[in-house]
């Protein structure tokens, strides 16, 4: 590709968190240049916000469906090639599917949708539109997560008979949103961060991680969240029991108001002959633990050939330079990007380009929420996930 792929972004305006995220990430590799937007909801609000990213002012749109209809206008050499959704989440989807009508590939945050009627009609549109469409679950970027997956993955440790996934945080211990906190207060509202607050938010990606690690599809729950904090209409913290493809089982527990808590993604993989441990406070660390013997601490670097060839692919450094948050999220937009260069170009992306999740991966992120909610209101034990 002799040019750089054109994006443009719906949301991430002043106050917001996740689109600064999104934009750094998209940018990193210098793949990606950010050309247009509709950055609030509020026409002048987005105008400013474009002046500040030093976009041209027809270029800065005052809603996402006037952005469509005036990129779709546009010349190809000049039109966006694909839009960022990083709107609350109740616009994930009407957002992403006026950019499939438009003819443009989407990058969108998670979670897909904001329910599951509107997460299988966005796989519908995204199977008859042909489009390219990602899914920021960002974790599944880090290089030692990679690492994990091939080895469980190639059989090294034997078969899978645990999966222990943790994501506490504690930043909504208080209740913040009743002060005014902007993103406190759209988390915590059903009409836009949809029926679930915490497992949505979070418990999501932990569901996504362990599927992604593992390779095993969750087939059956068991669950119980609750609203911890007195007033808070959603969910702020929740305990799942797992059973996933083979007969593995496993725990999964998120939660929001786990006081002291950062962000304490953590995943634990115990096999036949051995368990795997990473944490993403220390991203760069996967300990293998193995049975009767000392274990076993691999470290990223793109220099370490013991390293699967996928982990290194995802590291930009030389072994003993931190990478992190940042770098993983700007995985997923690399691998996008340098699929759509193939797709526009005619030509196959490379397997390694591939490996970022999808809309399938949104659909089951939404229907892990809704068997989340049906088991934990049930008296039955135990919660399919339905199709």
């Amino acid at each position: 590709m002799q040019r750089k792929i054109r994006m443009g972004m719906v949301g991430g305006g002043p106050g917001a968190f996740i689109g600064a995220v999104h934009r750094r990430a998209a940018l990193m590799d210098g793949l990606i240049e950010l050309v247009c937007g509709a950055f609030s909801s509020d026409p002048q609000r987005s105008r400013e916000a474009g002046r500040e990213l030093f976009l041209p002012q027809d270029r800065c749109y005052g809603d996402y469906r006037q952005m469509m209809e005036a990129e779709a206008a546009l010349p190809a050499g000049q039109r966006m090639d694909f839009v960022a959704v990083v709107t609350p989440n109740h616009l994930h989807f009407p957002v992403a599917l006026a950019a499939l009508r438009a003819g443009f590939a989407v990058m969108c945050d998670k979670p897909l949708t904001s329910n599951i009627e509107d997460a299988r009609k966005l796989v519908e549109a995204v199977e008859e539109s042909g489009l390219l469409f990602g899914l920021t679950h960002n974790y599944t970027g880090y290089p030692m997560v990679k690492e994990a997956r091939r080895l469980l993955g190639e059989g090294r440790l034997g078969r899978i008979r645990k999966v222990v996934v943790e994501y506490p945080q504690g930043w909504l211990s208080e209740p913040i949103e009743r002060q005014g906190q902007k993103q406190a207060d759209w988390r915590t509202d059903p009409d836009k961060a949809g029926p679930s607050g915490c497992m949505g938010d979070i418990g999501t990606h932990a569901e996504n991680l362990a599927e992604y690690v593992t390779g095993l599809k969750i087939e059956k729950l068991c669950a119980d969240v609750s609203s911890i904090v007195q007033g808070r209409a959603l969910d702020d913290d929740g305990n799942v029991l797992l059973r996933l493809e083979g007969g593995v089982r496993g725990i999964l527990y998120a939660s929001q108001i786990s006081a002291g808590e950062e962000n304490g993604l953590r995943i634990r993989v115990y096999a036949e002959k051995a368990g795997l441990d990473w944490i993403q406070e220390d991203p760069n660390t996967l300990v293998v633990k193995w049975h009767g013997k000392p274990r076993q601490v691999l470290r990223a670097g793109a220099d370490y050939e013991h390293l699967g060839r996928r982990t290194r692919f995802n590291c930009r450094l030389p072994s003993g330079h931190p990478e992190g948050f940042l770098e993983a999220f700007a995985n997923l937009y690399r691998c996008f990007a340098l699929t759509l260069a193939c797709r526009l170009e005619g030509r196959e992306p490379e397997a390694d380009y591939l490996d970022f999740p999808g809309v399938e991966d949104g659909l089951r992120g939404m229907r892990f929420i809704e068997a989340v909610l049906r088991s934990s209101r049930s008296t039955r034990k135990w919660t399919p996930l339905q199709d």
